[in-house]
């Protein structure tokens, strides 16, 4: 048993094994993956709907400002200006939210598909053990996430600084002009720090992704003990079959040997084989084997047809045709002819008796 414990999970998951872990919500998904598809679409959606944006920002302004030069304070006025404000915003910013919206959907959807699953949320007194905690913060995979956070925020913050670094003359001969081209000149600055990030982030991604389903798979890998569970819990215990096996075969052996009294004869090889014969002329289009055996079943169906006066019949020709038959089967047709002489033969001596 101890060295069932101590075993390497070395074999591969079963579909069984990956199905309950994605039931428990364990799947492989990365954060990483989700966070660059969101600033990815903003962007894109941002290049085509800023100029929109600023235009209709403009006209809002423009409201406003003339609005509150006639804007007496009340309670009610306040209100109104700020319900006002408050859906004019929301008009311009609207698209951008839907499309945070679809997109942080999708990005769980491609990795882990649908998925609805209530188990993570179910309270689990083992998540409150302190030492266990305590070795969450300790392991391999804290250690990797703050590796990869710092990291992230390396490379994006040098990418950052090189951009504007190498712009820092064009910053300075900006000094003294109008705002509006100040505005842009950042502007595009910005967005081409953002399309770096983005293409950066993107290749975190793709890196954190497969070593989510690597891990992922690493930890649902089974020992060779658990497999094995599993097939026997799946095939059922073969001990266990073989029991089932056994009382079956000796229900349906002792069903056999109730039908041996009601049997109209029984053809015996002499010693090897006996078969027994059942024929209602009334119900029956041929002969019945309601009774078969080799060796020593043989023996007992001889022996019960004795104690029942069934009468029994040495061809050992017939016997081995007729063991061929399955029980409860009628005898085939080539049989007829050699089964009606006995039959009639075994008639003829019950009308003597």
């Amino acid at each position: 048993m101890a060295e069932e414990k101590n075993q390497e999970p070395t074999e591969e998951p079963t579909e069984k094994r990956r199905r309950e872990f994605r039931e428990k919500g364990q799947v492989a998904q990365s954060r990483e993956v989700n966070t660059a598809m969101l600033l990815t679409a903003a962007l894109i959606m941002w290049s085509f709907y800023a100029p929109f944006f600023w235009e209709d920002l403009k006209s809002f302004l423009a409201i406003f400002w003339g609005l509150s030069s006639e804007f007496s304070v009340t309670f009610l006025s306040a209100r109104q200006m700020l319900i006002f404000g408050v859906q004019k915003l929301f008009g311009l910013i609207w698209p951008m939210l839907l499309t945070c919206l679809v997109v942080g959907f999708l990005s769980s959807f491609l990795q882990i598909g649908w998925l609805f699953t209530v188990k993570p949320l179910q309270p689990d007194l083992k998540k409150l053990d302190p030492i266990k905690g305590m070795r969450k913060f300790v392991s391999k995979r804290s250690f990797f996430e703050a590796a990869k956070s710092f990291g992230k925020v390396f490379l994006v913050g040098a990418v950052a600084y090189w951009t504007l670094f190498v712009r820092f003359d064009e910053f300075l001969s900006l000094a003294g002009n109008e705002l509006e081209p100040t505005l842009g000149f950042m502007a595009r600055v910005m967005f081409i720090i953002l399309l770096k990030c983005c293409i950066l982030l993107i290749i975190i991604a793709v890196a954190d992704y497969f070593f989510s389903r690597y891990e992922m798979e690493k930890k649902m890998k089974m020992t060779k003990q658990e497999l094995k569970e599993e097939y026997k819990e799946r095939d059922g215990d073969p001990q266990i079959k073989q029991r089932v096996r056994m009382i079956q075969r000796e229900m349906s052996k002792k069903r056999m040997m109730n039908q041996i009294p009601q049997s109209d004869v029984i053809i015996t090889n002499p010693t090897h084989y006996a078969v027994a014969l059942q024929y209602r002329r009334e119900t029956m289009d041929a002969p019945v084997v309601v009774a078969k055996g080799a060796d020593l079943v043989a023996k007992k169906i001889k022996e019960i047809g004795k104690l029942h006066d069934v009468p029994l019949i040495e061809n050992p020709t017939v016997a081995r045709a007729l063991y061929q038959v399955e029980l409860g089967q009628t005898i085939p047709e080539e049989m007829f002819k050699a089964v009606a002489e006995i039959l009639a033969y075994v008639y003829k001596l019950k009308k003597r008796k």
